[in-house]
């Protein structure tokens, strides 16, 4: 845009309907605040700065991204009373009224926006400041007329298109059918010029004891200045939270738009319906997503991945060609070309590097798998080192905790274990080396030798026979 503007968020309130200790605006939809929403939206579009309006002590400011601005509403109710308490924070320190004495005025115009509104986005932020400069307006809505509009605040447009007036049609007695019939609604996003808004907020009556911010169109309108509207067709906008089931509705919404925006990048969801994907998620092109998969957190997922069915990933770093099926990966990152599962749980600070393979029923934890290094199946690897083109035997667990400290294994290249062999921390098993199956290994294994440690089998003659004249007894 060419000129600085303001954005302010009215984000103040508890939100009793959500049933919560938390503020309502920090609830959150695909691992986003409510409010973080509309303030990335508001930077995207190129905000100068980002203002909240909050209730002393609500918890609503320490919830806040950083960089936001936060003003006090310590009085009055409804959204004028939110807006009118960021006057000082728009205009200026000193300011009383529009301009007044010490005032500076608004950096360009203020658009306001509602925190428990998640779904507004950049582009129609953009669009909304246009219309309003090129229609020289002092007061500019955004509306739609893909709703049905009951209920909603109706737009009436003169025939040049300007914004005539709104009325309310929630409680629609009094209204004639052609008032009812107007489609056009407005969604509560507003561009104004902002000595304008404050001038026309001092003048706005009570209603019910509360100040509307839509009390400043008409007063807009009778001063003879234009006020303005920007038609969206996408209606998410219209989205507000007030308790849980408007909470699920965000996030379906929410859910419907990143998993399209990821699709049209070019990945492929073979179920969209079952599949949960975050704000913060990255997704390479030519990856396919299984049924019943979740994406949180900073999960990245390289290119040509196959992710599913039931895959969990959250905080992960997924590399180009790796396959994930029926796993859990927490903090975990998976190399290029990596198979992991089904059924492995991948815990912070597990690394496995490229073609390195980690099975079924296969947990690590804090771990480095080396490049081409397997643990196929039924192991627990916690604080070690495995080297490249190694192979774990089924069974082969890490005994890393001696009750006081954790300590770690380190396996050298190509090292083989066999089944059912326990390495007893601290350890060192050198390049080359085996275990024989069922040992415990509670010494260093040097390179290319073979560590036994297990007793030696004894064959008990006519034990079962034994067996079963005790049981008849």
């Amino acid at each position: 845009m060419a000129a600085p503007f303001t954005v302010l968020i009215m984000a103040a309130g508890q939100g009793t309907r959500m049933r919560s200790d938390v503020p309502k605006v920090l609830h959150r939809i695909a691992g986003k605040p409510l409010v973080e929403w509309v303030v990335d939206a508001a930077r995207e579009a190129g905000a100068a700065r980002v203002v909240a309006v909050v209730r002393p002590g609500d918890g609503v400011a320490e919830g806040l991204p950083d960089g936001v601005e936060v003003a006090e509403q310590r009085e009055g109710e409804g959204t004028g009373a939110a807006v009118l308490a960021a006057r000082e924070a728009v205009l200026g320190a000193g300011s009383s009224g529009a301009a007044g004495p010490g005032a500076r005025a608004g950096d360009g115009p203020v658009v306001v926006l509602s925190g428990d509104h998640p779904l507004v986005t950049s582009e129609q932020i953009e669009g909304l400041l246009r219309e309003h400069e090129a229609r020289g307006a002092l007061a500019t809505l955004l509306t739609t007329d893909r709703l049905d509009p009951t209920g909603y605040g109706r737009v009436v447009r003169d025939s040049d298109g300007t914004v005539d007036r709104i009325y309310e049609t929630k409680y629609p007695e009094g209204l004639s059918e052609e008032e009812l019939a107007v489609p056009e609604i407005n969604l509560g996003a507003y561009a104004f010029d902002s000595n304008t808004l404050f001038d026309a907020l001092d003048r706005v009556e009570l209603e019910r004891g509360e100040r509307y911010l839509t009390g400043v169109v008409p007063l807009v309108r009778a001063d003879g200045r234009t006020v303005a509207a920007h038609m969206t067709a996408d209606a998410d906008a219209a989205l507000g939270v007030n308790d849980r089931a408007g909470l699920m509705d965000a996030e379906a919404a929410a859910q419907r738009r990143l998993i399209e925006r990821h699709a049209r990048a070019g990945v492929t969801f073979l179920q969209p319906g079952t599949t949960r994907v975050e704000a913060g998620v990255t997704i390479g092109h030519d990856s396919v997503i299984g049924p019943g998969t979740v994406l949180e957190g900073d999960t990245s997922v390289g290119e040509g991945c196959e992710l599913g069915p039931h895959t969990t990933a959250r905080d992960a770093t997924i590399h180009d060609g790796a396959v994930v099926a029926h796993s859990f990966v927490l903090g975990a990152e998976i190399g290029p070309d990596a198979q992991v599962g089904p059924f492995a749980y991948l815990r912070p600070g597990t690394i496995l590097r490229e073609g390195a393979k980690v099975g079924a029923f296969v947990e690590v934890k804090n771990s480095d798998i080396g490049a081409g290094a397997k643990v196929p199946h039924l192991s627990y690897i916690g604080d070690a080192d495995v080297g490249e083109a190694s192979n774990l035997g089924a069974s082969t667990i890490t005994a890393n905790y001696d009750g006081r400290k954790k300590h770690r294994t380190k396996l050298g290249k190509s090292v083989k274990t066999g089944v059912h062999t326990s390495l007893v921390a601290p350890l060192d098993v050198g390049d080359r080396a085996y275990t024989g199956a069922g040992s415990t290994i509670t010494s260093d294994v040097p390179e290319g030798a073979l560590g036994i440690a297990r007793e030696k089998q004894k064959n008990v003659e006519g034990y079962a026979d034994r067996v079963e004249e005790d049981s008849q007894k």
